[in-house]
């Protein structure tokens, strides 16, 4: 345990001692949801006295345990300096209903608002976003704290062309080294290691009932492993990045789930391993080639510079690209790049020629059904 973890559960000991009761609506003009999820919700406000904007982040008492809101509290306020992590405001208070802390307000949504569904986003913004999710998941891991969640709807947004953006949500936040529970799920964001766990007690799949609920067949109920337990490590988060650059870059993922029997994640796989040198590890170091008839491929190729089959998914992408995935998206988790490693592919372009003009293509075709979609709703408010 790091000095940093020590000194945050201090820190809730001793905020669990002055945490006051204060009426919302007596020093906050309340304006607007920003978010939910199953940890509660976030409102925007305005302090009352002061003017300041701000995110209120509310926890139900009666699904949130006060040891957890203090902890992601404190965790937020004192330990979060980075520019790229979303910092507390130093104000914490309960009402009979919720605990609340105001954060600092992202007034532009997230960044699962501005990826487009099988276009992606531009490059260079793309870039701007890594270079910045890089720097803010290597100041949590020289804490000693993993996130765990890194996701797209956790990628906060300060103006609308992603040049400051803000990781935040630290609920899953748990110390390097913490031995926890290891949990499988049916995602691409899922690693690779997690696949021992799939089926016992703590994991669960994407089998939903017709009214979204979660359902699991009788089979595999008898079936069910016991727990296992894993060390919770920055490799997480490593693989998590991969996946979100690939969402970022492409408007779609690698793969349905990372597992064994998942053809998409097969193939990576397989590639994966066709890349390795004879000391069985990846040369994925060496200097990277631009765009140019040697490069990694085309749309309509499937070979590397090295003749190595690429994954038809990553096929859109130039060697630089496969490199830094291949870096982030290690099936080994003990060898796989660190974020601030993934600095280094920064600076050149990642998707092939072939594929920008047709993203471009696409881009301009859904700004201009926007704009349509724009004026007719204005002439018919005209009308009325």
């Amino acid at each position: 345990m790091t000095a940093a973890t020590k000194l945050l559960d201090e820190m809730c000991h001793l905020t669990a001692q002055s945490l006051t009761a204060m009426d919302t609506s007596e020093h906050f003009q309340v304006l607007k949801l920003l978010g939910e999820g199953s940890y509660g919700k976030v409102m925007l406000a305005v302090h009352r006295k002061r003017g300041t904007p701000m995110a209120l982040k509310l926890f139900p008492r009666e699904s949130t345990s006060l040891f957890s809101f203090l902890r992601e509290y404190n965790l937020s306020l004192s330990f979060c300096t980075h520019p790229s992590l979303t910092r507390a405001l130093g104000i914490a208070y309960s009402t009979p209903s919720h605990y609340i802390f105001a954060q600092q307000a992202s007034l532009f949504g997230d960044l699962f608002d501005v990826i487009t569904p099988e276009v992606g986003m531009e490059d260079d913004c793309c870039q701007r976003v890594v270079s910045q999710l890089c720097g803010a998941l290597s100041h949590l891991h020289s804490l000693g704290f993993v996130h765990r969640d890194v996701k797209p709807e956790n990628v906060f947004l300060c103006d609308s062309a992603c040049r400051w953006v803000k990781l935040g949500d630290f609920g899953m936040v748990k110390a390097r080294g913490t031995r926890i529970p290891e949990v499988w799920y049916s995602s691409p964001y899922c690693t690779p290691e997690a696949e021992i766990a799939r089926g016992n007690e703590d994991s669960w799949s994407s089998t939903n009932d017709e009214n979204g609920n979660f359902q699991e067949d009788e089979d595999k109920k008898k079936t069910k492993k016991q727990r296992v337990w894993a060390s919770v490590e920055p490799s997480t988060d490593s693989w998590a990045l991969g996946i979100l650059t690939y969402a970022m870059l492409t408007g779609s993922h690698p793969w349905a789930e990372t597992a064994s029997d998942c053809c998409s994640y097969v193939k990576y796989r397989d590639w994966f391993e066709s890349a390795e040198g004879p000391d069985d590890e990846l040369d994925v170091w060496v200097e990277p080639d631009t765009e140019s008839t040697q490069g990694a491929t085309d749309l309509n190729g499937n070979r590397q510079k090295d003749g190595s089959p690429v994954a038809p998914q990553f096929a859109c992408f130039t060697q630089l690209a496969c490199s830094f995935f291949q870096s982030l998206l290690d099936p080994r988790p003990q060898l796989r790049g660190r974020p601030e490693d993934a600095l280094s592919y920064l600076g050149d372009h990642w998707m092939m020629e072939k594929e920008r003009m047709r993203q471009e293509k696409e881009r301009k075709k859904n700004s201009g059904k926007t704009a349509i979609k724009s004026v007719k709703e204005m002439e018919g408010r005209g009308e009325r």
